[in-house]
Formats: C-alpha cells, structure tokens, sequence
C-alpha cells in the first residue's frame, strides 16, 4: 500500500510519487529566531520529523530541508506591516539583531535534540542566502511581475491569476483596509514585499539586484531562495503548520512558479494549531509554555515529544499538563514490555515457547497501514499498545523475544517516543535508597519476617515502584 498524505493544494489524500523514483525532497518553515520556541512551534517540527521518519522506514531516501528565518519577518504577518521581529526583540532585550538570532538559533537547536528530532540535512539562515534572494527578485522585475517604490520591492499579485489556489482566499474578497493594510506604494493593497528599505534597520545588505537600494528582504522570498538551493525549482513535500498557509505558502508559491513556470510543490501539507487546555495559547491568559518552560516542570524531552505527537497532525491536538502524566505513565508501559523481552532473550527471566511471529506480524502491519494513512499516529501508538498487551501476557520463547525487540525497534525508530535502547532490569534507574531496600527485603525472607517484607513493599510502592519476584531475584520496576 502505498504513503497516501492528505494535500492543502488539492484538498484530498495524495499519493506520495516522488518526482526521482525512491527519492524523496522536503522543505520545512523552520524557526524565526527572535525567542524561545514554544510548544505550538514543535507540534508543528515535530510532525516534520515524523513524516520524515516514516518515508525513510518506507525506503526512500529523504533531502530535508528546514530553514532558520534570522531576517525579514514582520510582526503583521498578514497585512505585510508591523517591525521586524528580530528588531523588536533587539529593542526589548537590550542586544544586536545578530546576538538575538545566535541566541534563540542556540535555544532552538537545544530543543531539537531534547525532543529528539532528526536533523534536517540543511537548515539555512536567511541571512546567509541574500545573493539567492536578489537573484529571483531581479527576474521577476525584469519580468514585469514585481516592482520597485522608493527601493522597496513588490510582487504584483494581479499578474499571477492563480494567487489564492492553496489557501482558497479569493482575490476579491481581500478588499482594501479589510485584511490587508492600505500602503500608498503599492499598487494593490495586496501585493507583498520581496524587499524592504529602513535606514534604522540593523541587518541591511547592498541590493543584490540590479537597480535596487540598501535595505533587507521580505519574509516570503526567502524560503524560496533557500528551497530552490537545496532542492531545485520543484519539491516533494512542503510542510508548516496551518497559520502560514496564508499569507506565507501563497506567497512563496506566487514568487517561486512566477520565477521558474513550474508548479513549486508536489504535497503541501499543514498541521493544525495547538490548544492548550482548550484555549488558544496565550501568555496573556497565562497558558504559554516554552519548550524550556516544560523541561523546568520536571517532565522529559521524551514526554514533551510523545505528548505533540499522539495525536493525527490533522486534529487538534489539546496540549494538558495531565497529559504530559499520561505519556509518563504510557512511556513507561512500553519500557516495561521492552524489558521483560531483554530479560527473556538474556535467559534472567524463564522462557516460553512463543515465538511472536504471528502478533509481530500484525502488529507491523497495522502500524505501517496507519502511518501510511497520512501519518495515522493515534491509530498506529493503538497498535504499539496492543503488542504490549501481548507481550505482557505471552509465554514467548528466546527466539519469540527477539523478535519482539525488533518490533519494537522499528516503531521507536519511526515516533521517537519510547525511550532508547532497553535494559532487562530497571533497578539499576532507580533510587539508591530503593535498592538497599531490596536487599533488606531479602533477609526479611529469609529470617520469615513476612511483616517485614511487606512494609519494605509497601515502602517502594509509596516512592513510585513496585518489587517484581522474579527467577533470578527480585527487581524494581516503575509502577
């Protein structure tokens, strides 16, 4: 069967047929860096990484791009006004534009390896590909599809007719003062900047276009400067979430096929805004958690992970603290499983005669039909959980017990999840104190002071653990 993922452009579930057989090209909207990423920003890269995770499972060879927008990105996204962010966060905080970019570029990285998101093959600044930029910009004035007003540069949205194709916002209805801002230098209050003149901005280049004056690009043109790079004028997959199909994705669809004559994308592809506790995130509201802010909370890059991922990137996903407890406790139910199959393939638990093939079988297959119906996470985590059940209750063989590490293994190396590689005991994870108590225990026992035993159990059981009495001695899981 093959990867069917459901298409903005087209409104229904395409078929990933890459333009070069077995090889597939993304390009992600990655971080503007003028603060610290929040939660709402990774649901967004970490369905990226999925998707990415998943066609590589599948065979393909993946280029994947995410670029590192450090320029260029307005306040007012939509309207094409406000400062540049990375201005405003440099007036707030006291520090050059170039030390807030390095600054919050250095926070994003961190937070990409807490949640333990594959690096992307490239990840641009937009600093670095202003050359690129001015290439596209002049063909597009040489072209008559863009313009030049007192050195800012426009695209003219009335010479490409298909503007509004992804989005599905009719030209018509994006009326002058309504969503768009009326600006005397354009000639339609919805054509948007390719490039912006500020003699008090900080980061500014000499044009690098013919004719153009000093100054620093819009936001749009950039991911096609640095997609166009990496990838050529045509690409698989383009991925972000759903606020920057518009104005964002329009635009760069207008620019780059206006450059090129070519459709830009085969699969576009936006995953749906985070909520938390059913309210749109806010600081005013006081629910805006940073990445960081979680990882203060005492929870795991892991849990934070399993958490923006549970759910189809297509659905609302609403983000809880008591749901970061439910992935623990869910993380911790495949860790056990995954132990008790080291212990048994180790000989330090007793075997059965099970070999696993037939529920490892079903539990690959139903995995890999969810994720190939456009990224199913929900349903394919159901799978992992019923193959848990079955591990649990399993009289399973040496052999039965590798096999269900393999299992397992591919399904980690798809979501990322579950934790790394499985010990057979967990004792060695857990308190000092709980440990000595096993021993305790132990000679408790053996001098028949049943009472004794029991309050040393009961004593584990209050700090979070549980005793397991096993063939080769006594152990400590998590409860």
């Amino acid at each position: 069967m093959p990867i069917r993922l459901h298409n903005s452009l087209t409104r229904s579930l395409t078929e990933l047929t890459p333009r070069t057989p077995n090889r597939v090209t993304m390009y992600h909207c990655g971080p503007t860096v003028y603060s610290s990423p929040h939660i709402g920003n990774f649901r967004s890269f970490l369905f990226a990484d999925v998707l990415r995770r998943f066609i590589e499972d599948q065979g393909f060879q993946v280029t994947q791009v995410m670029n590192v927008t450090d320029v260029g990105h307005l306040t007012l996204d939509d309207i094409e006004g406000g400062e540049d962010k990375m201005e405003v966060a440099s007036r707030k905080a006291g520090k050059t534009a170039w030390q807030i970019a390095k600054l919050y570029e250095d926070e994003f990285h961190d937070c990409q390896r807490q949640v333990f998101v594959r690096t992307p093959h490239h990840m641009p600044r937009a600093t670095e590909f202003i050359a690129q930029m001015g290439t596209i910009i002049d063909d597009l004035l040489q072209k008559g599809v863009a313009y030049q007003t007192n050195g800012n540069v426009y695209f003219e949205v009335a010479k490409f007719p298909q503007y509004g194709k992804l989005s599905g916002k009719v030209l018509d209805e994006l009326e002058s003062g309504a969503r768009v801002a009326v600006n005397d230098e354009k000639k339609d209050p919805r054509d948007f900047a390719l490039w912006k003149t500020d003699s008090l901005h900080q980061m500014q280049w000499e044009a690098p276009f013919r004719g153009g004056a000093r100054g620093f690009p819009g936001w749009h043109i950039e991911c096609s400067a640095m997609s166009m790079h990496y990838l050529g004028p045509q690409i698989d997959i383009h991925t972000g979430g759903e606020d920057n199909m518009f104005p964002h994705h329009e635009c760069e669809i207008a620019q780059t096929e206006a450059h090129t004559g070519l459709p830009f994308v085969g699969i576009w592809m936006h995953a749906r805004h985070l909520l938390v506790d059913g309210t749109k995130m806010s600081k005013r509201l006081g629910n805006f958690f940073t990445v960081g802010d979680i990882l203060a909370k005492g929870y795991s890059g892991l849990e934070l992970r399993y958490t923006l991922i549970r759910v189809q990137y297509r659905q609302t996903l609403n983000f809880t603290l008591k749901g970061l407890d439910e992935a623990r406790a869910a993380i911790g139910r495949v860790q056990q499983a995954r132990q008790r199959l080291v212990r048994v393939g180790g000989g330090q638990e007793r075997a059965g005669d099970d070999d696993l093939t037939a529920a490892v079988a079903t539990a690959q297959a139903v995995f890999t039909a969810a994720m190939q119906d456009d990224l199913n996470v929900s349903e394919a985590l159901a799978a992992v959980f019923e193959f848990v059940n079955v591990v649990n209750k399993a009289s399973m063989s040496v052999v039965g017990a590798k096999n269900g590490l393999v299992a397992f293994a591919r399904f980690e190396d798809v979501l990322a999840c579950f934790g790394g590689e499985p010990k057979g005991d967990a004792t060695s994870e857990a308190p000092a104190e709980l440990v000595a108590l096993l021993a305790q225990r132990k000679a408790c026992k053996q001098a028949k002071d049943w009472a004794g035993a029991d309050r040393i159990r009961d004593q584990v059981a209050a700090a979070g653990w549980k005793i397991v009495d096993a063939q080769g001695g006594a152990r400590l899981e998590k409860a």
